[in-house]
């Protein structure tokens, strides 16, 4: 080293790598905009679908954004803030996945654009957070109350998000029992409405098609009779729930018991089988003719329970009793000695049903079930899973919509009014925070953009010609006819959201372009496996370890 040479200082650990400033900004929004970019052409009825295949090489066809964030193995961390953005919004409403990542994509995007004139990020910052509190407060304007008893509305709105999803010509049969199947486990309290989707059960089985798809008014078991010399079906069923075992108790300790002639062991014999006995005569006085079990039964018990007319169904999960308890009003009893005629539950007839190779047991029209089943047919096990996607979303929505009861219109007329809105709103604010919001408008209309877009509508006239439909207040509800390429009320159409998802697409996407803006330096620990390794080129290097998106993502092919 020469005199007067400075000593390199090494404060981190060697071959760590760090991308600082203007080039980790770059490189996070770079990675954020692929993924965007990613989900982009699934947005819409018009949307298309992407094949995830597994690295065991399993496969998932879908359009539905939670779905592809979560099966990409995305390895760039700022990517890895927009799965999070999705699995947020997912949990949150349950729709609406796609877009929030999208307008995420977006929001980073226009802030490139204004970094590079030298706009701080705080700056931008500050503006997103206004106009993202300013949308919230437009899209609460816009909202159009609705009530509990217009099915007609429930079924439009579960109509719209069927329709973006691959469940061809089934939209009808899917809407009608996603509403049915809501309203039947909405409980009111202190006048609002609480609707817990995990209270519907969601059984797939493959064979037939989506249009054989069926609500059960009451619960479907994956689970056989437990004896063959029992019924099959019972009508009028009035029915035990019982959380203890029909078998003789081991102690916990050991024992020994001599037996030293025939006469004792006879004895033995017919107390243990008197004991089983005294079990059934329990269950028979109490009046129950169908027992649901979630402990064992013993066979001697499964005997007697057969002469006496009885069907009973062994090992049943602590889940599907909590929703056999709902759904036919019995109480799920911790002894026999409880069980009494109050204690059981009611349904008009459970029976086992063969469907291919596998054998159910339904438990059909209770009384006013708060549990229900959809059962869900399909031609392949790919459409089955993709019509369960589908059901998901539509639950969510009319649960949104009823818990909430209000409405907004879809087909990017939100977006649109909110856009103008929001530049009109822009001036007010002044300073270079008008910029940011300005450039959150901009974003904003990146939806209507994209549905025009993947119904292969030229987006820039489909653009002009809705800004100018919005013009005019009383046009508010106008957005894109992807079916006609015509800008129309999206109300007589009709396509209808419930506002929770467009407030949860405007708040998620806003935090994580904030954090992801926020990010000036960025440190990759070698050797501790803590973190993606760093491509050539810092952290860029086209999405770090996202395999260059190759074929969906770094997806193993």
């Amino acid at each position: 080293m020469s005199q007067g040479g400075t000593v390199p200082v090494l404060v981190l650990k060697e071959g760590t790598g760090r991308t600082t400033g203007r080039e980790a900004q770059k490189n996070n929004i770079m990675a954020a905009k692929i993924i965007a970019e990613t989900v982009k052409s699934t947005l819409g009825p018009c949307g298309m679908d992407k094949m995830l295949v597994s690295s065991m090489g399993d496969i998932a066809i879908t359009n539905d954004g939670a779905t592809i964030m979560k099966e990409l193995d995305v390895q760039h961390p700022a990517a890895k803030m927009l799965v999070e953005v999705a699995k947020a919004q997912d949990n949150e409403v349950g729709d609406g996945t796609t877009t929030a990542v999208i307008l995420a994509g977006e929001l980073l995007a226009k802030a490139e654009t204004l970094l590079d004139k030298d706009v701080h990020p705080t700056v931008i910052i500050e503006g997103y957070k206004k106009a993202s509190e300013k949308a919230q407060e437009i899209l609460d304007k816009m909202a159009i109350p609705i009530c509990l008893t217009d099915d007609k509305v429930l079924k439009q709105i579960a109509t719209t998000a069927l329709a973006t999803k691959g469940v061809g010509g089934s939209v009808d049969l899917l809407a009608g029992i996603t509403v049915n199947a809501v309203r039947q486990v909405t409980e009111g309290t202190e006048g609002k409405h609480k609707a817990d989707i995990d209270l519907i059960k969601i059984v797939k089985k493959h064979g037939k098609s989506i249009d054989e798809t069926e609500l059960v008014k009451g619960m479907v078991l994956d689970k056989e009779v437990a004896s063959s010399g029992m019924p099959k079906t019972i009508e009028n069923a009035k029915i035990g729930l019982l959380n203890t075992k029909l078998e003789i108790e081991k102690t916990e300790f050991d024992e020994k018991i001599n037996i030293e002639s025939p006469d004792q062991m006879k004895s033995f014999l017919d107390e243990e089988e008197r004991m089983l006995k005294e079990m059934v005569n329990r269950i028979v006085k109490a009046g129950a003719n169908v027992v649901f079990c979630e402990k064992g039964i013993d066979d001697m018990v499964l005997h007697f329970l057969s002469k006496a007319g009885i069907l009973a169904v062994k090992s049943v999960s602590s889940g599907d009793m909590e929703k056999l308890s709902r759904a036919t009003g019995g109480k799920i009893m911790a002894s026999l000695k409880d069980l009494s005629a109050d204690s059981l539950g009611k349904a008009k007839k459970v029976e086992e049903v063969k469907i291919g190779d596998d054998k159910l047991i339904y438990i059909r029209d209770c009384k006013n079930p708060k549990a229900v089943t959809i059962v869900i047919r399909g031609g392949t096990n790919h459409v089955i899973d993709e019509a369960e996607r589908s059901i998901h979303d539509a639950l969510c929505v009319v649960r949104n919509a009823i818990e909430d009861e209000k409405i907004v219109a879809g087909g990017g007329a939100p977006e649109a009014e909110v856009a103008k809105a929001l530049r009109n709103f822009a001036v007010k604010v002044g300073g270079r925070e008008q910029l940011a919001v300005e450039a959150f408008a901009d974003a904003v209309e990146a939806i209507p953009l994209t549905l025009a877009e993947n119904a292969g509508l030229d987006p820039i006239d489909i653009m002009v010609a809705l800004r100018a439909k919005h013009e005019n207040s009383d046009n508010k509800y106008f957005g894109i006819n992807v079916t006609t390429g015509e800008i129309e009320s999206m109300l007589e159409i009709p396509v209808l959201e419930p506002l929770r998802v467009k407030l949860q697409v405007i708040k998620s996407a806003t935090e994580a372009a904030n954090m992801i803006l926020k990010i000036d330096d960025l440190i990759a620990i070698k050797g501790g496996g803590k973190m993606p390794p760093m491509p050539p080129g810092g952290m860029g290097g086209g999405m770090g370890g996202m395999g260059g998106m190759g074929g969906m993502g770094g997806m193993p092919y």
